[in-house]
């Protein structure tokens, strides 16, 4: 997921303001402010991942989330069965 952008050009490609590109990225990601969910997509956009990874609760979350978004629809219908399957044995 890495693309090695700071956080400036992060906000610029997301399309922010380049004034204040860097500090609007820096206080998103400390929780400081909530990015609504227009500038959600376009910074999911510029990295290349799906928005629900930035949603994510955990790193495993989002790894899974990461994962099943870049695998083929073949692989994902074998994820979401064997989840399913997961699922019931586990009741």
């Amino acid at each position: 997921m890495a693309k090695n952008l700071s956080q400036k050009q992060l906000g610029i490609e997301a399309g922010l303001d380049p004034a204040v590109a860097s500090t609007r990225i820096n206080r998103y990601e400390m929780g400081v402010h909530r990015a609504d969910f227009q500038i959600t997509e376009r910074v999911a956009r510029v990295l290349d991942i799906p928005v629900a990874y930035l949603y994510a609760e955990s790193d495993a979350l989002a790894q899974m989330v990461l994962l099943f978004d870049r695998s083929s629809r073949e692989q994902q219908n074998d994820m979401l069965s064997w989840a399913g399957t997961f699922q019931r044995n586990s009741l």
